[in-house]
């Protein structure tokens, strides 16, 4: 008798937050990476978390797609004015995109490394996947992989994975590394 699996197309963020449900979901799926992360900036942040996780899915076999766009004029134009909702902003056009990628591919589900980590908001991730689920007729995969975080930590260390400090747009890296002024009167 034979089995097949389902296949799910994974959404990637980068490698370290990729590789923990990637070991968690791979007896269970068929894997295919997917990289689309317009939103990562500077140029050499992208270049490098895309390499570290073309490095990875070589090296484990793993079927990877990409929309390798470096995205900084089109990510602030839809972000600027609005910088208080770029998070809502920046997970719709990956999960929208993916959402798409999963219907065109057939797909049996879609997911994202977004929800391994524990500094996303996790249930804007949840409520953007399920709606363009359902606008594109494909299934959304939930699974809350932020149980995995330790694992991941260490997973990424042991296949030594470039591992950066901020989530990935410019205002992330400002909200991570700008002095926090303290005002006196």
């Amino acid at each position: 008798m034979c089995f097949i699996m389902e296949k799910i197309l994974i959404h990637s963020c980068c490698a370290p937050c990729f590789i923990a449900p990637y070991y968690n979901l791979k007896e269970r799926f068929e894997i295919t990476g997917f990289w689309f992360n317009h939103n990562i900036h500077p140029i050499q942040e992208y270049y490098r978390r895309r390499d570290t996780f073309r490095e990875f899915t070589n090296n484990e076999g793993i079927r990877l797609i990409e929309k390798d766009e470096y995205g900084l004029k089109t990510f602030l134009q839809n972000v600027v004015f609005r910088e208080d909702s770029r998070c809502y902003q920046c997970y719709y056009e990956r999960l929208n995109y993916t959402a798409i990628i999963a219907k065109k591919g057939k797909f049996d589900y879609f997911t994202s490394s977004l929800l391994y980590s524990k500094f996303q908001k996790h249930n804007l991730i949840i409520e953007i996947a399920e709606s363009v689920a359902k606008k594109h007729s494909v299934k959304f995969y939930y699974q809350d992989f932020r149980e995995l975080w330790k694992q991941g930590i260490e997973l990424s260390k042991e296949h030594n994975m470039y591992r950066q400090q901020y989530c990935g747009c410019i205002y992330s890296e400002m909200d991570r590394f700008a002095e926090k002024k303290v005002l006196t009167q």
